[in-house]
């Protein structure tokens, strides 16, 4: 069983010995407390998996404290433990967030089932957070809750669609989520114990994207110096994520047609016809209506990707969805940076609800994430956020009178916020890494 980080927090000397040398002699690390304030503290000094917390501290209710335990340590489970046990406390503290409730007096043998049941939610964290690959990936669950009616049209859409085999398109703008929704979505689905993958088109060549879907043989093309199957091959039975389809070259448009009417495909350089039972799923943030009427995306292609379209909507639409956002990537980044970081100060909310958020939650992320870093642990204050948030200057347009360099500061700044890495931003620009890399330097940008 793993090892656990213990808060105890009881107003009784005798129990808070009593469990703490029983904790230890199981090779926890416990510390432990007297009263409410003592609980708050100590939360925001070290990092907990777990605290025990009596429901009568003093004048005080244990209660009282599950909810600001929660927010402080997001990551951190709370066991009430009473000996006034009853139907209504029991419930009230699973309500308030608790992850469990056990009663006075309790058996050494009741206290380990506990203890091994958070460890066990504790370890699947744990490993969660290791298994993540992509930057999207590192938005909390929550980033898809939502009280706004936008959003919960769009996740009911995609609870329903979950459960079918069609081939859905999320059409949204860069940064509202499409990869998370498309994670979500595998995961509500008959397939969710089979791999999820995920490819970006517009970061591979022709060649490559054609290989990295369908795969190679041995000597097929210059590089090809190993059979590859593909990961149409390596989804069976699971999901491909297509993003930004409206990238894909023509090409390799009609292969992709025929995979997703007829499951079939070969790899290239081999004339072996093979059958993969993968769902597609695809994204993109261009109109391909447009595209279509422009001669650069098949039609056919487009009516058989289009069965449901679920449109994500941007953040500047979710107005009441920003604060807790901002919350649950703050509780992230405090967890991966080792911070306790406690909140925002009233004027960075207030700045949240009026800006345009125009890299939608991936500059929110990129935000939080710049804040946690640069902080300390106090609430996130108004000179911890870039400037494009703070600069009281309108965005510039097209067709404004300033010179070409403003316009190319203010664009590249855009593509920064929008997009997740140097990489994927010098190719929306059509630059080399090392050019963006000095035009940073050069424009003062973070």
């Amino acid at each position: 069983m793993s090892k656990l980080s213990i808060l105890l927090v009881d107003d009784e000397a005798n129990i808070r010995k009593t469990l703490t040398v029983f904790l230890e002699s199981r090779g926890h690390r416990v510390r432990s407390v007297s009263s409410f304030r003592s609980a708050m503290e100590e939360a925001g000094l070290s990092r907990y998996d777990l605290a025990f917390v009596d429901l009568r501290l003093g004048t005080d209710s244990g209660l009282d404290l599950v909810q600001p335990l929660t927010k402080s340590c997001p990551w951190m489970k709370i066991v009430v433990i009473t000996a006034y046990a009853s139907i209504d406390t029991a419930v009230e503290a699973m309500k308030r967030g608790a992850a469990d409730y056990i009663t006075k007096p309790f058996t050494p043998s009741q206290l380990e089932l506990v203890i091994m049941h958070i460890a066990k939610l504790v370890e699947t964290e744990k490993q969660g957070t290791a298994l993540r690959k992509y930057p999207e990936e590192q938005h909390p669950e929550a980033s898809l809750l939502s009280r706004e009616p936008l959003m919960l049209r769009t996740m009911e859409l995609a609870s329903q669609v979950a459960a079918s085999e069609a081939v859905v398109l999320l059409q949204g703008e860069s940064g509202t989520g499409k990869t998370l929704l498309a994670r979500a979505i595998h995961s509500m689905s008959s397939r969710s114990r089979k791999p999820f993958s995920v490819i970006s088109c517009p970061t591979l060549s022709h060649e490559l994207l054609e290989s990295e879907l369908f795969g190679h043989v041995k000597g097929a093309f210059t590089g090809a110096v190993k059979d590859n199957p593909g990961r149409v091959a390596a989804c069976e039975g699971g999901t491909l994520f297509l993003d930004e389809i409206g990238d894909i070259p023509l090409a390799i448009q009609p292969k992709l047609l025929r995979f997703i009417q007829e499951r079939q495909y070969e790899r290239i350089g081999d004339h072996l016809t093979r059958r993969a039972d993968v769902r597609i799923i695809a994204a993109t943030n261009i109109d391909l209506r447009n595209a279509v009427e422009e001669g650069l995306f098949r039609e056919d292609l487009y009516y058989r990707l289009n069965v449901v379209q679920i449109d994500l909507p941007r953040l500047a639409e979710r107005p009441n969805d920003i604060e807790p956002l901002a919350e649950n990537l703050l509780a992230l980044f405090n967890a991966n940076n080792h911070k306790t970081v406690p909140g925002f100060s009233e004027e960075v909310l207030r700045m949240f609800r009026e800006y345009p958020w125009p890299g939608n939650i991936r500059e929110l992320r990129n935000v939080i994430e710049r804040a946690v870093i640069l902080g300390n642990n106090e609430p996130v204050s108004a000179d911890l956020l870039p400037e494009s948030m703070t600069s009281k200057k309108t965005p510039l347009r097209l067709g404004d009178p300033v010179s070409l360099d403003k316009i190319e500061e203010q664009h590249i700044r855009r593509v920064l916020a929008e997009t997740s890495s140097l990489q994927d931003a010098a190719t929306i620009l059509g630059i080399d890494q090392a050019t963006l890399w000095r035009k940073r330097k050069q424009l003062g940008i973070q």
